[in-house]
Formats: structure tokens, C-alpha cells, sequence
């Protein structure tokens, strides 16, 4: 087991890293070493020992920020992580060891004004567009943020329950049936309705 500080909220999401484990909680995003061959002694100082089936330190990433009660904002491709701090009105980007609110890039009041009266907060992460998609359900708007321009790129016509990319495709699903998207020449329509540019 290992005891984190209760001020930082309840545990919302673990992503395993290559070699760390990242803890998502409410109003803290903290890393923990794993799989390491250390050990801690009651007085903190590190001491070497023969297994690697243990936790270690745990290391605050900058920021006051966290996850709320919103894990279904996280979105992960490759090294970096996606979600939303819907309390602090703003999205974040994981990326090596620190965090960037990437609501800042342009829509830091938008987000700060429609995150807090989302009921849900949706993300997810289109590897074919190299974008991360976050859906905000309430004012029913899903909103795309560009790896490639490092920008949020436009605001999308679908309202995804979910969403994942497999093998450079990118699914979503709504009413429970899944959707393959960019798999067909007709342009704006999603989940069977046709949509105006």
C-alpha cells in the first residue's frame, strides 16, 4: 500500500508510465516511482534492497492542478496525457515530467466559463488527426486541441459517449454502438445525421 496526502482528494485515475506510475487525484497530480529496487526507511531515506515490488517516493508535478471527479477526461498517446481539471476551469496536458494547461492556448476563458456547468467531461484522442478531442456535456460542444499546431483546431458537430484510437483509426461511440470516423467520403456526418460546415 502506499498512504498519499489526503489534501490532494481521493485517487480519480493510475496510468502506468514506463517507469513511474501517475496518480491522478482530485487536486493533485503526483508521480510514484515503480518497480524500482528501493525501499524507504521510516525516516525517508532511500535503502537498497534485492525486489522491485514496491512503490516509492511520491513526487507532486507542477502545478496546482488535478482531475476533479473527471477521469473520463484522460486521454493518453504515447508519452503524453490529456484531461481536464473541471474545478479550476482547465485542460491539461501531461507531458515528461510536468503539466501544461493547454486552455490557456487561446480559449482560457471559454473553458473556465463552460468546464464548471459541464455535467461530464469526455476525452479522447484521435491518433489519425493527432488530436485531443474533449466533449462537454451540458452545453453539448466537443472541442479538438492540435498536437501539429498546438492550438485548439475547431469545435466538432459530434457529441461522442466515448471515444478511443485503435491501429490509426479513431472510433467513438454513441447510444452504445460504436463509430468509425474518417472512413467515408461524405464530409460532417456523424452517427447518421449530416451536419452544415
Amino acid at each position: 500500500t502506499k498512504d498519499l496526502n489526503p489534501r490532494h482528494g481521493s485517487i480519480q485515475k493510475l496510468h502506468a508510465r514506463e517507469n513511474d506510475l501517475i496518480a491522478l487525484c482530485e487536486d493533485k497530480v503526483l508521480k510514484l516511482l515503480a518497480n524500482k529496487d528501493a525501499v524507504y526507511n521510516a525516516d525517508g531515506n532511500p535503502q537498497l534492497v534485492a525486489t522491485n515490488m514496491v512503490l516509492g517516493q511520491a513526487v507532486p508535478l507542477g502545478g496546482e492542478y488535478g482531475i476533479s471527479k473527471n477521469p473520463e477526461s484522460f486521454a493518453s498517446q504515447a508519452y503524453k496525457a490529456y484531461f481536464s481539471d473541471r474545478a479550476r476551469g482547465a485542460i491539461l496536458k501531461l507531458e515528461g515530467g510536468g503539466l501544461v494547461p493547454i486552455s490557456e492556448h487561446g480559449m482560457k476563458d471559454y473553458f473556465a466559463d463552460n468546464l464548471r456547468n459541464s455535467v461530464q467531461v469526455v476525452g479522447s484522442y484521435d491518433d489519425k488527426k493527432s488530436a485531443y478531442n474533449v466533449t462537454l456535456l451540458g452545453p453539448n460542444e466537443t472541442i479538438s486541441f492540435g498536437e501539429k499546431t498546438n492550438g485548439w483546431t475547431s469545435f466538432k458537430s459530434f457529441i461522442p459517449e466515448e471515444g478511443l484510437s485503435i491501429n490509426n483509426e479513431y472510433y467513438t461511440f454513441q447510444y452504445g454502438r460504436l463509430w468509425w470516423h474518417h472512413s467515408n467520403e461524405t464530409r460532417n456526418n456523424f452517427y447518421g445525421d449530416q451536419y452544415e460546415s
